[in-house]
């Protein structure tokens, strides 16, 4: 990637337990979901949202979000992370073993009504007492914000307004801000124009980037991120995710793509490729439907791995 200025490292953060499964018609054992992000772990995936503390009525696949907290493997540099939009969900994660509470909004008003049934400036009071109590017990708080570039319901959206949400995120006391091309419309162009509007008030240490793989531009995307200084990037095992609200959105960047690109650029990510694609495979088997990515549709003899290899599987 000559002429791109790439950073040494870059932390990736794996949502495909909770933004990937969410979206899954089946519902996955807790065992399984547990052996599945302890596979992740040892492939060196240090970072894993895990699951979600959402009203089990509305996502189902994710009802055992207790259960499954507790059944985490611990492992040294690993931190997991679960979704938390309201009270009732902190008070449901109030034992588990959580370093990091994510709470969810977006830029769209007529997404954000579709998604969680209310405005923006009702998501953010909603999850305001979620913010000062997490901050209180030592919890690190990662704010989402949806449709960044693009919306199903409103077109393009115009980066101060996505600026203006981020501002009112720093407001509440947010330490991270992901941005989230939710129906995966981005392109290098609009992810930077993005950034620009952003980094005019969020430090770049604190922005993560979050692509779906709609037309095929997130690694491109992603790419464009690392150039203007996002050293944080969203990713999902097998391309898993999507959204009931966004009709014909496809899933997140696939983590393994996202590695074998940083890796093989000379960008650290901790990941064991090989390892991450068992990991890839068993979740795979799991949900009855091929992984959606380009790495894990390589031959494992013929995988370029480590990313210095001359010859393909040597």
């Amino acid at each position: 990637m000559s002429g791109l200025r790439l950073p040494a490292a870059v932390r990736l953060v794996e949502v495909g337990p909770r933004d990937g499964l969410q979206n899954e018609a089946a519902t996955v054992p807790t065992e399984t979901k547990a052996q599945w992000i302890g596979m992740l772990a040892d492939a060196g995936v240090c970072e894993i949202e895990a699951t979600s503390f959402v009203a089990p009525a509305r996502v189902p696949q994710l009802a055992d979000a207790e259960n499954l907290m507790a059944l985490l493997p611990t492992r040294a540099g690993v931190r997991y992370a679960a979704l938390v939009p309201n009270e009732q969900g902190l008070a449901r994660a109030r034992h588990a073993a959580l370093e990091t509470v994510a709470v969810f909004t977006a830029a769209s008003e007529s997404f954000t009504r579709h998604n969680i049934g209310c405005s923006i400036d009702e998501s953010l009071a909603r999850f305001d007492p979620v913010v000062r109590e997490s901050r209180r017990r030592g919890l690190r708080v990662r704010a989402y914000v949806s449709t960044v570039i693009g919306c199903p319901y409103e077109g393009a959206i115009p980066p101060a307004r996505v600026r203006e949400v981020c501002a009112r995120l720093l407001e509440l006391g947010v330490d991270e801000i992901s941005l989230g091309d939710t129906i995966g419309v981005g392109t290098p162009a609009r992810t930077q124009a993005l950034l620009r509007a952003v980094g005019e008030i969020v430090p770049v240490e604190r922005i993560a980037v979050h692509f779906h793989d709609t037309y095929g531009t997130a690694l491109a995307n992603i790419c464009a991120a690392l150039d203007y200084g996002v050293t944080i990037v969203d990713s999902a095992t097998g391309g898993l995710g999507g959204c009931p609200y966004a009709p014909g959105a496809r899933g997140n960047v696939a983590t393994e793509d996202v590695v074998y690109l940083l890796e093989g650029s000379g960008v650290k990510t901790g990941v064991d490729l090989p390892r991450l694609l068992d990991a890839v495979d068993f979740i795979a088997a799991v949900l009855g439907h091929a992984p959606r990515s380009r790495t894990a549709q390589v031959p494992r003899g013929r995988l370029w791995w480590p990313p210095e290899r001359t010859t393909p599987g040597s």
